[in-house]
């Protein structure tokens, strides 16, 4: 395994992110049981997988991000309900188990999700971005990152004056 610079191409950590939110938000109520939970997440991450093969854009983490986005509104999302189908689960069960407004976004280096229409955007995770995806300018919202986050992983980026 050769380090090399530059964009991943997997999207093994975000999927995982993903599935583990929506895992939980099920595992919560107690309903279902650890066993179902794991087949319900092997099948989520399956799924996912298949569904962003060819809209994953490491280089334009925006790139693509419509499709990629999980939603609940008043319409199960048919991913998740494939997957709950795998394990028995009802679209009704499935309302009653999940929040009935839910956005989640599967992005490339971030993945965060919003409850509610107008709830606040929460980042469930986030790597650090290869230097190159934003001219090394620090945005607003990574200046507010760097100031909440650990300092180690961000002070690897040099900012030239």
């Amino acid at each position: 395994h050769s380090h090399r610079r530059g964009p991943r191409a997997d999207m093994v950590p975000e999927i995982a992110a993903a599935v583990g939110f929506v895992s939980g938000l099920l595992r919560t109520r107690g309903c279902v049981s650890e066993q179902q939970l794991q087949v319900f997440s092997g099948a989520l991450r399956e799924a996912l997988t298949e569904h962003y093969k060819h809209h994953w854009f490491p280089e334009k983490p925006f790139k693509g991000s419509g499709y990629r986005c999980i939603r609940i509104n008043h319409r199960m999302d048919p991913i998740i309900s494939k997957a709950a189908g795998q394990i028995g689960l009802s679209l009704p069960q499935l309302y009653q188990l999940l929040p009935s407004e839910l956005t989640l976004w599967v992005d490339p280096y971030e993945v965060s999700y919003r409850i509610g229409e107008d709830g606040s955007i929460c980042v469930l995770y986030e790597a650090a971005k290869p230097p190159s995806s934003y001219g090394g300018m620090l945005t607003c919202k990574n200046q507010m990152m760097l100031g909440r986050s650990s300092p180690s992983k961000n002070y690897i980026m040099t900012v030239s004056s």
